[in-house]
């Protein structure tokens, strides 16, 4: 189960999109983030609350204006339910998707789709503010 954290908290902590596109399942505009273009080696962790989400070798480009990972962190193929991952039903803007929130404390990070690179055929499309980069060597 998530554990909240205190709204003022994260208000004090996060830029004011970042909290935005976190606690009020917002979206950055498409080709601005900048994880968008990232390919570094390293981890990238959940803004909120420093969750390990996604590693550099999954990272992929997608043209879809957003950074794009075929796996979460720790996951066996597609199979995401022992990652820090999880995810939702979003009926939202008259289309069904699958939402994709950290387990840890529920901060929303984007969507996952089904059209991804093989083996997961998937690609999570997530928001550039809801995570945190960690090079490889520090």
């Amino acid at each position: 189960m998530a554990r909240k954290i205190p709204d003022e908290e994260l208000k004090a902590k996060l830029s004011p999109e970042a909290y935005y596109v976190t606690r009020q399942k917002g979206t950055e505009a498409p080709f601005t983030g900048k994880y968008d273009k990232h390919f570094k080696d390293g981890k990238y962790n959940c803004v909120c609350c420093g969750a390990l989400l996604f590693e550099s070798d999954s990272k992929f480009q997608s043209g879809c204006g957003w950074p794009a990972f075929s796996r979460a962190a720790g996951a066996s193929g597609a199979d995401d339910t022992k990652t820090n991952i999880e995810r939702q039903e979003d009926l939202s803007l008259g289309r069904q998707r699958t939402e994709v929130t950290c387990k840890s404390c529920g901060a929303h990070l984007g969507h996952v789709f089904e059209d991804g690179p093989k083996p997961t055929g998937l690609r999570y499309c997530i928001n550039s503010v809801a995570m945190d980069f960690v090079p490889k060597d520090s």
